[in-house]
């Protein structure tokens, strides 16, 4: 018998724990929070309502009309955020 493998054999071996699996599902990181997926799944819109911010001033309206925004924007990102890490809906789904 030859003990040696191939790379086409190691190809084919489930992932151990060191390694990456692009299709499994996002895990949580520590003591039930998932940091990583609440952060992936807020920036689109903490990046829109930025992006909102900026074109408002782009468009020359007052500073502190486009900045009163912010607080807003800011809140529901935190709030989503809070939501995501922790499971907070999970038992509803």
């Amino acid at each position: 018998m030859n003990s040696t493998t191939s790379a086409d054999d190691r190809a084919d071996a489930a992932p151990t724990d060191e390694e990456f699996d692009p299709n499994a599902p996002l895990q949580s990181d520590s003591g039930g929070r998932n940091r990583k997926r609440a952060a992936l799944a807020v920036a689109p819109f903490l990046a829109i309502g930025l992006g909102n911010v900026v074109l408002l001033l782009g468009w020359g309206i007052e500073p502190l009309w486009a900045f009163a925004l912010l607080p807003p924007i800011l809140f529901c990102t935190v709030l989503a955020y809070l939501v995501f890490s922790t499971d907070f809906l999970s038992d509803r789904t």
